[in-house]
């Protein structure tokens, strides 16, 4: 399909995008990649006026050890956090997860500020992001703000960014527990998700188990508890809330999740 008529900007800098952002509201996108906005403006799920492209704006693309987190710039292309060697000796869950991501076409120009703000319950980097306790820095004409992961994720599609706020930076914490796994079941390696699970330590997050990315508190709770891996993952599907589609039934879902997440707390255990 071809999406709707829109204007086309491109922002030089942070401060330029910002001001963009500023004129054109709620009417305005941000645009970075572009694979994860461009198939819904093509489905015309999504209809921006204004599309404001962020892809030559200088200094938002970094991985930097910041004492006790990981700091990476929004515009970091998923191909660069897979490779990243402090990631991968840090935060090896997330540099694992990100070479999962989609190709290596969309891997070298997807970038993760993008599929964040994106939102998508079905996309892997929101799950591993909760699972990590992540924090994420908006930028807006008011200043800066952190924004914690676990309240980053509103809806479908829908993030606590306000209009014309730009996600500028990724803070991930340095795990205190080193246990991690990321599983995840697709009809293609290339596909989306129809469920995954991030594990870091006691901490899970699932994949396209909901309207918004979630944590599976009730495996934490168990977890918590003193449960064992398969006792925990058993309430991996309490309190989602999947859809069904042309892959999968909720109650498949479910079932999926439960699986998933005992194979990922094995996994994680292993690597403790």
């Amino acid at each position: 399909m071809i999406p709707a008529t829109f204007s086309y900007q491109r922002a030089g800098s942070v401060e330029e995008a910002l001001e963009l952002g500023a004129e054109h509201g709620e009417d305005a996108k941000f645009l970075a990649g572009g694979h994860s906005l461009l198939p819904l403006m093509k489905l015309r799920l999504a209809v921006p006026e204004v599309l404001i492209d962020l892809g030559r704006v200088p200094g938002l693309s970094y991985i930097n050890d910041a004492g006790d987190h990981i700091a990476i710039g929004a515009l970091t292309r998923h191909h660069d956090v897979q490779h990243s060697s402090l990631l991968a000796t840090e935060v090896p869950l997330l540099a694992h997860a990100a070479g999962q991501v989609g190709d290596p076409q969309i891997r070298h120009r997807g970038t993760i500020g993008g599929s964040l703000a994106h939102a998508d319950p079905a996309g892997d980097l929101p799950a591993v992001v909760l699972a990590l306790d992540a924090t994420l820095v908006a930028r807006g004409p008011g200043g800066s703000r952190e924004i914690a992961a676990t309240d980053f994720f509103r809806g479908l599609y829908e993030t606590a960014l306000e209009p014309g706020e730009l996600l500028t930076e990724i803070r991930v914490p340095k795990p205190s527990v080193a246990g991690w796994s990321f599983q995840k079941f697709t009809k293609r390696a290339i596909d989306w998700a129809i469920v995954g699970v991030a594990v870091q330590g006691n901490a899970v997050g699932l994949v396209n188990m909901g309207q918004q990315p979630v944590r599976a508190s009730a495996v934490e709770e168990a977890l918590a508890g003193g449960a064992d891996p398969a006792s925990a993952a058993a309430r991996a599907a309490e309190g989602t809330s999947p859809v069904g589609d042309l892959n999968a039934t909720p109650e498949y879902r479910a079932h999926l999740a439960r699986v998933l997440v005992g194979r990922a707390l094995v996994e994680a255990r292993s690597r403790s």
